[in-house]
């Protein structure tokens, strides 16, 4: 995924796909500059941000090279690199400055605000002006260490003639320390070292919690097509075999796969038969029969006989990189979700530079004089700092996500609680969602000797059945037995010697790949039945969603025998044997009718529908790609956490208005009263930090918002 892909456009021209890291995205404004900046390009038929990933996909003639469209988002003031050239380990970096730049300024501000409580205790003469050197000697390496992101965020937007938030934080920040180095340097009464630092670490604070969220989500669409076989072992004209890596394979090759083995691209088998588990791309649990002729695909696993395959699709063409674009694809449209923080913050860079330099002008002609006039407007700028604002959200947002963690459910993005507040309808996938997702047999027939051995047994091997009996086995109690000899057969099962008796564990006679096993000790033998049981308390996770005014249907890509016998059982609707771009088709025909759709499924086929539902939940037996594409995660056998969800996004946003009521009524008190010159700097600062603490204390009354 991270290559150029080259494709078709409706005329016949070959295009091609490249996709760019954009770091310094910040807001829904960003995403609209970059989509239609980008779009106006000669060559570019379309550009796509996926806000989450902070990355940008351009669709364009493949004689704009990267270089040109690098520079295109220089000049919309964005600092870009191909995701090639980024790799997954650098992902966090942004996180990482933020952090150490917090630590900086935390540290400054606490020896800058231990100097300065002398000069508010009344020191004068030579001791005033010894702390305010001192304290310009910490603030400025810390102020210009710690205001990075901001200053190079600022300087980019004003360099194409642009702006955003962070050049009003900028001129702020600047024109007080300034001032404060005026001030020292003039023997002045007043120096405001600390109102720009205390101004950066609250603001820092806000950034790194809300990068922190992110962070989560940039896993890339790389641990998906790592679930392909690495390398195949391809058969030569004299009948040798020769290991070849994954990208060296070309169709028409033969492989030969054996049991056990993932595998590394698709194909059709020309000799062989058994079972395969498919469930990663199909997210049905019981093992696929295949034989003779029959499609296999990149990502499955071999589970008996070995198989000869013809390779009929590599790399970028087999299934399971087709779903991998879909779920990219999938993503890019979900995240032009606009944030409540991103709403509220459109009108704020301007509102902030109008009233602080009509402070200015003001005051200048009232005859206040340069200084005193820049005081003040310096009042205005730290006073409307967005603190207050920039915690709102994300205070709130890693208080709920903390308490969600535990009991079970990790939210992974941070908007992802305010999509969920606002759902009003959930769709289900069938196996390992609503189900367990894990084979389990009836073990009501076996006396305590059987179960014993069938324990000892079942442990040794990893098939799908032999997993779901241990579990069975172990849940029940059952201590094993201790056997010896221990054998396990491709395509037949486990046999061991146990008290000098022949013991195994082996499939029935008939279909190789129905839901049953058999085991033999000596002479005597059971057969056990598996199914897929629900999960116990899926009648009342539904009564809950419904209760909170929210339909749930299944949307499966399970066979339908199966999935209707689900659908009757918990009442719901069902539609079945659907294909993930069915599914998508399907969540788009519901976004049309006004809903708000959340997805909660498991299956490699579930993930372009996790990536496009308003909001998406799966669980943490889904495959990599399902979690990666999914906005939460929950564990354990239990699905009342989706319900929990729920409950929680929508307590959390009542507390996030309210902290944006405080905010704004912060705002409408003391905005007044430095544009009449009644604020200094330093009591401009105190008063932003005290707000912020307030929507703080706020936000942490969600810790018992899951209990």
């Amino acid at each position: 995924m991270n290559a150029p892909v080259i494709s078709n456009d409706k005329a016949g021209f070959a295009l091609t796909d490249t996709r760019f890291t954009v770091p310094g995205m910040r807001c829904a404004g960003c995403i609209a500059k970059i989509e239609r900046g980008l779009s106006e390009l000669d060559g570019v038929e379309a550009a796509r941000v996926n806000f989450s990933n902070k990355r940008v996909a351009v669709h364009h003639d493949p004689r704009l090279g990267e270089d040109d469209l690098v520079e295109a988002l220089r000049r919309l003031g964005f600092e870009a690199q191909a995701v090639a050239a980024n790799p997954l380990a650098q992902d966090d970096r942004e996180l990482k400055q933020l952090l150490r730049s917090l630590a900086v300024a935390g540290f400054g501000m606490m020896n800058i605000m231990l100097l300065s409580i002398s000069v508010w205790a009344g020191a004068g003469g030579a001791t005033r002006e010894m702390f305010h050197w001192l304290s310009g000697l910490i603030a400025l390496p810390v102020i210009l260490y710690a205001g990075r992101p901001f200053f190079s965020s600022a300087w980019m937007a004003l360099r194409y003639r642009r702006t955003n938030m962070d050049v009003p934080i900028s001129i702020g920040v600047i024109l007080a320390t300034g001032l404060s180095l005026y001030e020292t340097a003039t023997g002045g009464a007043h120096a405001y070292f600390e109102s720009a630092v205390m101004l950066l670490f609250f603001l820092l604070a806000g950034r790194a919690l809300d990068a922190s969220m992110r962070s989560r989500t940039r896993a890339g669409i790389g641990a998906l097509l790592g679930r392909m076989g690495r390398s195949a072992s391809v058969i030569q004209p004299d009948g040798s075999t020769k290991r070849i890596e994954a990208d060296r394979l070309e169709p028409g090759m033969l492989m030969l796969v054996a049991a056990g083995e993932a595998l590394a691209a698709d194909g059709v088998i020309e000799q062989g038969q058994g079972a395969i588990d498919n469930s990663m791309l199909t997210g049905e649990s019981a093992p696929e029969a295949v034989h003779k002729g029959g499609m296999v695909h990149a990502g499955a696993i071999n589970l008996l006989d070995p198989l000869r395959v013809r390779i009929t699709a590599v790399a970028s063409d087999t299934v399971i990189a087709e779903v991998a674009r879909l779920m990219d694809e999938a993503g890019q449209s979900r995240s032009r979700y606009v944030r409540i923080a991103d709403r509220a913050s459109r009108l704020y860079a301007p509102a902030v530079h109008s009233l602080a330099a009509l402070a200015f002008v003001a005051w200048m002609i009232a005859g206040a004089g340069w200084h005193q006039s820049l005081v003040i407007a310096i009042a205005v700028l730290i006073i409307t700092c967005p603190c207050a604002l920039g915690l709102a959200v994300p205070a709130a947002q890693v208080v709920a996500s903390g308490a969600l963690i535990k009991r079970g459910l990790l939210v992974k993005d941070g908007s992802a609680l305010e999509r969920l507040a606002e759902v009003d309808v959930a769709l289900f996938d069938k196996t390992g969602t609503l189900t367990l997702g894990e084979p389990r047999p009836d073990i009501s027939a076996l006396n305590d000797e059987a179960r014993s051995v069938a324990l000892a047994l079942a442990q040794s091997s990893r098939h799908p059945l032999s997993r779901g009996l241990a579990h069975a086995l172990q849940a029940a109690g059952v201590t094993p037995a201790e056997i010896e000899d221990v054998r396990e057969e491709q395509g037949s099962g486990l046999t061991a010697r146990w008290q000098d008796r022949n013991i195994a564990l082996q499939r029935p006679d008939g279909d190789s790949a129905a839901m049953a096993t058999h085991l033999r000790i000596g002479d005597n033998g059971w057969t056990l039945d598996f199914s897929d049981p629900l999960r116990p308390d899926a009648q009342q996770t539904l009564d809950s969603l419904n209760g909170f005014g929210i339909s749930s249907r299944i949307l499966s890509g399970d066979r339908s025998e199966a999935v209707e016998q689900v659908a009757q059982r918990l009442g719901l609707n069902a539609r079945s044997a659907a294909k993930p771009q069915e599914k998508l088709d399907e969540l788009e025909a519901l976004k049309q009718e006004g809903h708000w759709p959340l997805m909660v499924g498991d299956g490699l086929n579930d993930g372009p529908a996790l990536a496009s539902a308003h909001a998406s939940i799966a669980p943490g037996t889904a495959s990599d790609a399902s979690q990666q594409a999914a906005d939460a995660v929950f564990i354990g056998e239990r699905l009342m956490p989706v319900a929990l969800a729920v409950q929680v996004a929508r307590r959390t946003m009542a507390i996030v208005r309210q902290n944006f009521r405080l905010a704004i009524g912060y705002n409408v008190l003391a905005v007044p009263l430095a544009l009449f010159g009644f604020v200094t700097p330093l009591i401009a600062a105190i008063a932003m930090s005290i707000s912020s603490l307030v929507v703080v204390g706020n936000s942490l009354r969600l810790a018992r918002a899951a209990r």
